[in-house]
């Protein structure tokens, strides 16, 4: 479908484009952001509670350990939580899950560190535009000194990464966009693009006053493999892609495409 939502607003900033700021899992690797879902599950089953998908999925894109703490703050793990160990969960529990977290994180990664399809395209693309590459990521710098060797030798390299135990405070704060702009040597922020799969990523963006493009079919919230996405029959897969791209448009997206794999289409 490419191109599901766009702000006529942004079609004259993207002249004035000169940086690009993207995500990691589910925008540029890991299609479906699977690598994260899969150990937010599992450490809280080796704490005796069971977690669904979706609610592992629910605060994707903050920084790890802020994640663990707003899923200790939806109703029912909190309930789950104090029936088992007969209080509420505190942050001495939210340190201990993420200290699991980590080392297990670390371990599956480069079962998922497969660059998604049309991603080195698009930022050759890009780079002939001359825009500069930048990144952000809710993983920790231990970690990408994990992923981004094994994704520079499938051709995604940016110029920038910054992780989020590198800032004061992870999404949907504006920092690592700050940070990475200060890497990157561009500003005003109006120039720069930032492009996530996650409703944290997309505020971030927009409290630094960047422009902000949305991903609906590689990420987060369609969820699915890349197999599984294929297979999904041609209304299912619009209409799940019409509900994702209304929900980002809601929190703020200027544009949103099914996969970053468009992102030169919004030049056409």
């Amino acid at each position: 479908m490419g191109i599901l939502a766009f702000d006529p607003a942004a079609k004259k900033a993207t002249r004035n484009i000169t940086a690009a700021i993207l995500d990691w899992a589910g925008t540029t690797i890991d299609f479906g952001s699977l690598a994260p879902v899969y150990v937010f599950r599992e450490i809280f089953q080796r704490s005796g509670i069971e977690v669904t998908e979706a609610e592992a999925r629910g605060p994707m894109g903050q920084a790890k350990i802020d994640h663990i703490r707003s899923m200790f703050q939806t109703e029912r793990i909190a309930a789950l939580w104090k029936d088992r160990y007969g209080r509420m969960p505190s942050e001495v529990d939210v340190e201990d899950l993420y200290a699991d977290f980590l080392p297990l994180q670390k371990q599956v990664l480069a079962q998922y560190a497969q660059v998604i399809p049309g991603v080195p395209e698009a930022v050759h693309h890009l780079r002939a535009r001359g825009i500069k590459i930048g990144s952000t990521t809710g993983y920790t710098r231990e970690l990408m000194d994990v992923v981004e060797p094994l994704v520079a030798e499938q051709g995604y390299a940016p110029e920038v990464t910054v992780c989020s135990d590198e800032v004061a405070a992870g999404r949907p704060a504006p920092w690592q966009n700050y940070r990475a702009a200060e890497k990157l040597g561009v500003y005003p922020m109006q120039r720069i693009l930032v492009v996530d799969d996650s409703v944290a990523g997309i505020e971030a963006g927009r409290h630094a006053g960047c422009w902000t493009i949305a991903i609906a079919g590689t990420g987060n919230a369609m969820g699915l493999t890349l197999d599984d996405y294929r297979e999904l029959p041609p209304d299912e897969r619009t209409m799940r892609l019409n509900r994702i791209r209304d929900a980002f448009v809601a929190n703020g997206a200027h544009v949103v495409l099914e996969s970053l794999a468009d992102l030169p289409a919004i030049w056409e």
